[in-house]
């Protein structure tokens, strides 16, 4: 698993978990995190078991939500199960015991802590929950369990990056007119009309926005990096069945 300089703190465990220390096979070695992939279930839960242990909670207390790439947060107060899980992309918790967690494989996963309020935050943002507000929606939310923008530390983990994430022209298009600063983040592609797109600098432009404290890159890219990391990218581009997703989570020590 990977750490964050930012996030270090007493009373924070949290983790960017790589594709390694599972038990999956096949496409999908090792550490599975994604529920909703085609990988057998048993090997999934164990997979998220061996997350938790490393996070030190209960299998059963580490949460993610059924994403939907859209700027909804949900408060975490107790564990739900995959058949309760909420419909949004981010999760706060001032909650001690209960770690939170967004899937990934090529999106972006934020987490952010303010450690003196002990409040938590992780973040599931693809374009278009970048664009659409999900990041800013997290800060706010922080604020109401009582952390403080000049506390909070966010770290972006491995995602896909501009090298290796080419767009269509509509794609461009709906950015700039929603957002005319994101025009910096393209850059001409190969293909006529096409654009690759920086989104880990629009990430970070958004976050620098909301005036926390710190915000930390990691730098990783998911797709670059196949023994590391899944990418539905890749995965699109290889023709390969199925992928795996990756779980982000941090956590508040008892």
């Amino acid at each position: 698993m990977i750490e964050a300089s930012s996030l270090s703190a007493p009373n924070i465990r949290h983790a960017f978990f790589t594709r390694a220390g599972g038990v999956s096979e096949g496409i999908y070695a090792s550490l599975n995190g994604g529920i909703g992939s085609r990988d057998a279930p048993d090997k999934v839960r164990e997979n998220r078991a061996r997350m938790a242990a490393s996070l030190g909670v209960a299998p059963d207390h580490l949460v993610s939500c059924y994403q939907i790439h859209s700027p909804d947060v949900i408060v975490a107060e107790t564990p739900w199960t995959r058949e309760t899980a909420p419909h949004a992309d981010a999760i706060v918790t001032k909650v001690a015991g209960l770690a939170i967690g967004v899937s990934t494989a090529d999106c972006g996963p934020i987490l952010f802590a303010d450690a003196q309020a002990g409040v938590i935050g992780a973040a599931h943002a693809g374009w278009k929950g970048a664009l659409t507000g999900v990041l800013e929606a997290t800060v706010a939310a922080m604020e109401k369990l009582g952390a403080a923008r000049s506390r909070i530390a966010a770290a972006i983990g491995p995602l896909i990056r501009q090298p290796n994430y080419e767009i269509g022209p509509e794609f461009v298009q709906r950015f700039k007119a929603g957002d005319p600063a994101s025009e910096a983040f393209f850059k001409p592609g190969a293909r006529a009309s096409h654009a690759m797109f920086d989104l880990p600098g629009y990430i970070r432009l958004r976050l620098e926005g909301t005036e926390i404290a710190n915000v930390e890159d990691l730098c990783l890219c998911t797709y670059a990096d196949p023994a590391r990391f899944f990418s539905y990218r890749r995965t699109t581009h290889r023709g390969e069945p199925d992928y795996g997703r990756h779980v982000n989570a941090i956590a508040l020590m008892k």
